[in-house]
């Protein structure tokens, strides 16, 4: 049976699962939509998405692009969630329940959705109905930078049903993507948030002069934070020295090409979130993850000293320099 997928989403990571989707040997029909018809024209005529990635060669099939969302989903059995968290409701304002019963749910976003202070499989579950058992979560350690290059790179797919999560996860599998599998969708989607409130926070430090020797004690910091908060949310037995909370923690702590690493090396130069925010070209989930964080861990009460100061530095206005004094007082 042919897999028909419908990409939502035309940024970075959107045009790495592309890529992936169809450097995998299985037998597929791929629809995408994208908001901006000028990057739907450019992708018709070059076969490069004229934004991001762009040196990744797409043979997609012209007819299969559009900026109609209905008909993308309604064309497909997969539907993957590839926008920011915070622009996910206004995204999906068009569809109702009706339009995705009986779709597979690919949520491929780590975000938050501030509104409802929900992670997307909650949001997706209590807004449209659908069952958990068949929404998937994808995760890292994994960055679109290094799939369009080549480079080998895991990726985690979370599922209550692990039978679909396998079957999603020979989807993406290619010479240079491996795929574990998990039944832990809501363990694996908090850590893909919080990461990236860590990864803020890595950043900050970066920009205001800490060095490697801080980072690793910010970081190991860190995990210990995740472990508290999702076994709070979601008491499981689960290693969180997995790839999937551990690695994508790392990568996205570390790598040059994390954007939420960047945002935060900005502010801890002095920019301000505003300003930080108009001179990058993608969003960093990790400044909205903060606020939804800050409001969750009310009804949890985990002890959270990192994720706080984060809050405090992007919502509260204390300053980098400060808060972040204050934060290697609180940790060891």
């Amino acid at each position: 049976m042919i897999a028909k997928i419908a990409m939502i989403g035309g940024g970075s990571w959107a045009t790495a699962i592309i890529k992936m989707l169809y450097d995998n040997t299985a037998e597929k029909e791929i629809f995408w939509w994208i908001r901006n018809e000028d990057s739907i024209a450019h992708l018709k005529k070059f076969k490069h998405n004229p934004n991001y990635l762009s040196s990744v060669e797409i043979n997609i099939d012209g007819s299969h692009i559009s900026p109609d969302l209905k008909a993308m989903v309604q064309a497909a059995d997969y539907v993957i969630l590839n926008v920011p968290a915070a622009f996910l409701k206004e995204t999906l304002a068009p569809l109702t329940a009706a339009d995705l019963k009986g779709k597979k749910i690919i949520s491929a976003i780590k975000g938050i959705v501030p509104e409802e202070n929900q992670i997307i499989g909650e949001f997706m579950h209590q807004q449209f109905g659908i069952p958990l058992s068949d929404i998937v979560v994808i995760s890292g350690p994994c960055h679109a930078e290094e799939v369009a290059l080549e480079k080998l790179s895991y990726l985690t797919i979370a599922c209550t049903d692990i039978s679909l999560a396998a079957k999603y996860a020979a989807l993406c599998q290619t010479r240079y993507i491996k795929t574990n599998i998990s039944d832990d969708i809501f363990g694996t989607e908090y850590a893909a948030v919080l990461k990236n409130i860590y990864a803020v926070a890595s950043g900050i430090c970066r920009g205001l002069g800490y060095g490697d020797n801080f980072q690793a004690v910010l970081i190991s910091n860190a995990i210990r934070e995740i472990k508290l908060f999702v076994d709070a949310v979601h008491p499981i037995d689960r290693d969180i020295k997995e790839s999937a909370y551990l690695g994508d923690l790392l990568v996205t702590a570390y790598s040059q090409f994390s954007r939420n690493r960047t945002f935060g090396n900005m502010i801890g130069k002095g920019y301000t979130v505003k300003s930080a925010q108009l001179e990058m070209n993608m969003v960093a989930e990790g400044y909205y993850a903060a606020k939804c964080l800050h409001i969750a861990n009310q009804k949890y009460q985990v002890e959270m000293p990192i994720s706080e100061t984060v809050y405090q530095i992007l919502y509260e206005g204390i300053s980098p320099t400060i808060a972040m004094r204050a934060l290697t007082e609180e940790l060891n």
